[in-house]
């Protein structure tokens, strides 16, 4: 063989004609979620059949107020109370913004007017008044808004003799509202009195985070207070405190496994079971009225 026909051997040939003229497919974007605590990649589909709850490390994802409502409430139960409920701006306040433009611009995105969704629907069979806070509205905030439909829940569970389950996401106090904000802790935390007057059962479930105003006031006077495995839970932050105390905080300050430890959270519960052991909690205490609790519950 001649070296001009060594150096026109066709070592390669494409099969197949055309494939140099197609482009690669784009995935879209949002379809694969990396959990923030092992890093896995996880299909959004397969995560929201999951109770967005990581399979390979049981993550708990923050998700929506509408989400807890969805699969904590049984299908076609719910009736939602005091949507029109909405802050106002008696300060006239301004920070980065106009306070009346960031509300706006919240109820814009969220298509809700308050940080909480209130109303009465079942949780397997048993009626209950209950609220879902969303922390996307302003960090779920407590506002005069948020506190008025949190009192007239409770309110509603004592007038219709039936109990009050709230489930927290909350970054505390609205300090765009000032006092106005404040004085919510002691307006729920009354209108609680009378809840427990009535020997009515309050279910308090604590997600990530739930922590300052709400955390010292409703969140906090549960007869029975739930937590989501890993959630923040607290007054103030832990920089804040460290600099108070002038000490260096245990590990894992702050967790919700560490508060259970202290005796402050009664049960950390999977998303997954929360629906059942709530109801299971609920059939005992409407049962209990007089606080005669069992001594171990399923």
């Amino acid at each position: 063989m001649t070296e001009n026909k060594k150096n026109n051997v066709p070592w390669f040939k494409r099969k197949f004609i055309g494939l140099k003229n197609q482009q690669p497919k784009e995935i879209p974007d949002g379809l694969w979620l990396k959990c923030e605590s092992c890093g896995e990649i996880i299909y959004r589909k397969e995560l929201a059949r999951n109770l967005w709850v990581c399979s390979i490390c049981g993550y708990h994802f923050r998700i929506e107020a509408k989400n807890y409502l969805d699969f904590l409430i049984d299908g076609g139960t719910f009736q939602e109370f005091d949507a029109e409920i909405a802050s106002t701006d008696p300060l006239n306040f301004v920070d980065s913004k106009k306070y009346t433009d960031r509300l706006q611009q919240t109820a814009n995105k969220t298509g809700a007017k308050s940080a909480i969704i209130t109303g009465i629907g079942d949780i397997d069979s048993i009626q209950t008044s209950c609220g879902f806070m969303e922390f996307k509205f302003i960090g779920g905030s407590m506002g005069s808004a948020l506190g008025e439909k949190v009192t007239r829940a409770i309110e509603r569970a004592v007038e219709r003799q039936i109990p009050l389950v709230m489930v927290s996401a909350s970054g505390g106090a609205r300090m765009q509202e000032s006092i106005l904000s404040l004085m919510q802790m002691a307006k729920t935390g009354t209108a609680l009195t009378k809840l427990h007057e009535a020997r009515l059962p309050f279910i308090s479930i604590l997600t990530n985070p739930t922590t300052a105003g709400v955390m010292a006031s409703y969140a906090s006077l549960g007869d029975i207070i739930l937590s989501e495995p890993g959630a923040l839970l607290g007054f103030a932050g832990p920089r804040v405190i460290q600099q108070t105390i002038g000490a260096e905080l245990p590990k894992g300050f702050q967790s919700a496994e560490f508060v259970l430890e202290h005796g402050f959270v009664d049960l950390i519960t999977p998303r997954d079971k929360l629906k059942t052991t709530i109801a299971s909690l609920l059939r005992y205490l409407i049962e209990c009225p007089q606080g005669n609790m069992p001594q171990t519950i399923p």
